[in-house]
């Protein structure tokens, strides 16, 4: 029987194939998250990527200050990303693969958990409390950000926590 460390190092490398696969080009990748980990996908990409992911949203409706970043999410069975929020943009994501579990508020107080299967899209406005939680299995998800402020476009650095399993 495969480790969970085994099978993330599995798992992240056929994503990875099935990424390249398709053509997209990925611009970096951190498997080393303690919640799992992600893809990003060349920025000049952004409207392939949407139109592969979210072809049911107008690109246009996709944007908010001009700028799309794609990205692949990658949640560990048993996992839950920081409650946490942004200041300088929303996000979209519809599950790809494996069902998980997404908790928002408007508040710092932590909501119902929903859970999502695959096909499913759900749209996080800016400063929206959110957080993403692996449930039994591994769940893949295309993110887009919208950046809200075209001159401080939002980075890694644009998170606050309001709680951490892990302590950052």
């Amino acid at each position: 029987m495969m480790t969970l460390l085994e099978d993330k190092e599995t798992f992240f490398s056929e994503v990875e194939k099935e990424l390249t696969g398709q053509g997209f080009h990925i611009a970096s990748k951190d498997f080393n998250r303690p919640w799992g980990g992600f893809f990003v996908i060349n920025e000049e990409q952004a409207p392939r990527f949407a139109e592969k992911y979210f072809g049911n949203v107008a690109l246009e409706d996709l944007k908010i200050s001009g700028k799309l970043s794609p990205k692949i999410l990658i949640v560990a069975p048993d996992k839950r990303l920081s409650w946490q929020y942004h200041y300088r943009r929303a996000e979209i994501w519809k599950v790809l693969r494996g069902e998980v579990g997404v908790i928002t508020s408007n508040t710092d107080e932590e909501g119902e958990l929903q859970r999502l299967l695959p096909d499913t899209t759900i749209t996080l406005q800016q400063g929206e409390r959110h957080r993403l939680v692996g449930l039994d299995n591994w769940g893949v998800l295309a993110e887009i950000w919208r950046h809200t402020d075209a001159n401080n476009p939002s980075d890694e650095d644009d998170i606050v926590r309001v709680q951490d399993d892990f302590g950052r």
